[in-house]
C-alpha cells in the first residue's frame, strides 16, 4: 500500500473500525484514557459537540476557507470571513447538535469565533508563502523507519496546513485554547511525529519544521506561534512504541480507565465512566 493524499470524504469512506487504521487523535485518546477510547470508538458513543469544541471547529473551518483561497492567489479579509460565520452558524449548530444555554450565549460564541479569526489574520506574517496543502487527508503504511517492521495497518491524519519554505515544507496545526500555555513540545509529540511521518511518506521530503498555531480565547484574543524542529529517529522510536502498545491493547480488548486531571473535560465523566466496574 502506497501513501496517498486524499480528500477528507474519500478517507472517511474507505476507513472503518478500530483495527482498520491508527490516527493521532485515536492514539492520544487511548493514551489519556483507554476507557474513553472504548466508549467513543468501540461502543460508538458519540456525544454532542460542546460549545467550547464547537468554537474550535468553526475557527478551523474559517481558516480552511481562508487558506484554500490563498492557494488560488485570492485573499479573504476578516470581514468576509465574519460574514460567512454569521451565514452558516445556525446550520453548523444544528449539524453538531450543540446545546447553548441561551441565544445570547450562542451569539457570544459566534462573536468570539469571529474575533479569534480576525486576530489570527492580523498575526499572520505578511510574507507567508502560498500553501502547499490545506486540510490534507493522508494515509500511509506504518513501517517502522528504524527496524523496517511493517505493522500491517495504516496511519491516517488530516494536516491543517503545509507551507513551502525555502528549507522545505512547514507542517502547521491550528489549536484553540482557553488560556495561554507554556510551549511544551511533549504535549503535542504524538501528533507532530504522526504528521511528520505522513508528510515524509506522501511527499518523499523531510519537513523543515513543525508548528502549532494557538488561538487563545482570552478577552483580548492571543495568537501564539510555537515552532519545533524536524522529527528525529528518537521521535519515531517513541511514536512506534506507543502504537505497538496501543495495538496490543486492541488485540487483548483491554480498556482500563485512567482517572486524572483530564476527566474534568471528558464527555463521559458523568454517566458512562462511573458505571465501569473493571
Amino acid at each position: 500500500m502506497s501513501s496517498e493524499l486524499l480528500t477528507r470524504e474519500a478517507l472517511a469512506q474507505r476507513l472503518g473500525g478500530v483495527r482498520n487504521y491508527v490516527s493521532a487523535s485515536r492514539l492520544n485518546l487511548w493514551l489519556k484514557c483507554p476507557l474513553a477510547f472504548k466508549l467513543k470508538y468501540v461502543d460508538g458513543l458519540v456525544m454532542p459537540t460542546s460549545p467550547a469544541a464547537f468554537i474550535g471547529k468553526r475557527v478551523h473551518a474559517a481558516l480552511e476557507t481562508y487558506y484554500r483561497h490563498r492557494q488560488l492567489g485570492l485573499l479573504l479579509d476578516a470581514q468576509e470571513l465574519a460574514r460567512r460565520q454569521v451565514e452558516f452558524w445556525d446550520e453548523a449548530v444544528a449539524q453538531e447538535r450543540v446545546v447553548f444555554e441561551s441565544t445570547a450565549n450562542s451569539n457570544a460564541a459566534r462573536q468570539q469565533t469571529i474575533d479569534l479569526v480576525a486576530a489570527y489574520l492580523l498575526a499572520v506574517p505578511a510574507d507567508e508563502p502560498r500553501p502547499l496543502a490545506v486540510e490534507a487527508a493522508v494515509e500511509a503504511p506504518l513501517v517502522d523507519p528504524v527496524s523496517g517492521e511493517d505493522l500491517g495497518i495504516p496511519l491516517v491524519g488530516v494536516i491543517d496546513l503545509v507551507l513551502e519554505e525555502a528549507a522545505g515544507p512547514l507542517v502547521t496545526d491550528f489549536k484553540t485554547a482557553a488560556r495561554s500555555n507554556a510551549a511544551l513540545e511533549i504535549t503535542h509529540e504524538i501528533q507532530l511525529s504522526s504528521y511528520s511521518y505522513l508528510l515524509r511518506h506522501s511527499l518523499q521530503r523531510r519537513e523543515a519544521g513543525l508548528e502549532i498555531r494557538s488561538l487563545v480565547k482570552t478577552k483580548v484574543p492571543q495568537i501564539q506561534f510555537q515552532r519545533y524542529t524536524a522529527r528525529t529517529e528518537q521521535h519515531f522510536r517513541r511514536l512506534f512504541a506507543a502504537i505497538r502498545a496501543y495495538l496490543e491493547d486492541l488485540d487483548r480488548g483491554s480498556f482500563v480507565y485512567r482517572p486524572g486531571l483530564g476527566c474534568s473535560m471528558c464527555d463521559y465523566r458523568h454517566a458512562h465512566c462511573p458505571q465501569w466496574s473493571g
